[in-house]
C-alpha cells in the first residue's frame, strides 16, 4: 500500500505528522494482531496479544481525547442568574 502521509517541518527541525494518521496506524496494528490471532496464523499468545490491542487502541483514543482538548477551547457555562 502506498499512502502519503502530509509532513509539516517545525520550528526546531523536527517533522510532525497529523495526529490522525498516527492513530489510524495504531488502531490498524492492533486490528491486524487481533486478526491474525483469530486466524491462528500466529504463534503469539492471544491474551497476550489482546491486551496489547486493547493498549494501542486505548493509546489512540488518548491521542485523540488530547488533540480534541487543544483544538477546542473550554469556555465557562453561563452562571444562572447573570444578564450578558
Amino acid at each position: 500500500m502506498n499512502a502519503s502521509i502530509p509532513l509539516v517541518s517545525a520550528s526546531r527541525g523536527e517533522l510532525l505528522i497529523p495526529a490522525t494518521k498516527v492513530t489510524d496506524l495504531l488502531r490498524r496494528i492492533a486490528a491486524g494482531w487481533l486478526r491474525a490471532t483469530e486466524a491462528d496464523g500466529t504463534d503469539l499468545d492471544p491474551a497476550t496479544t489482546l491486551a496489547l490491542a486493547r493498549r494501542l487502541s486505548d493509546l489512540a483514543d488518548q491521542i485523540d481525547v488530547e488533540c480534541i482538548a487543544v483544538r477546542s477551547p473550554v469556555s465557562e457555562p453561563p452562571t444562572a442568574g447573570q444578564d450578558d
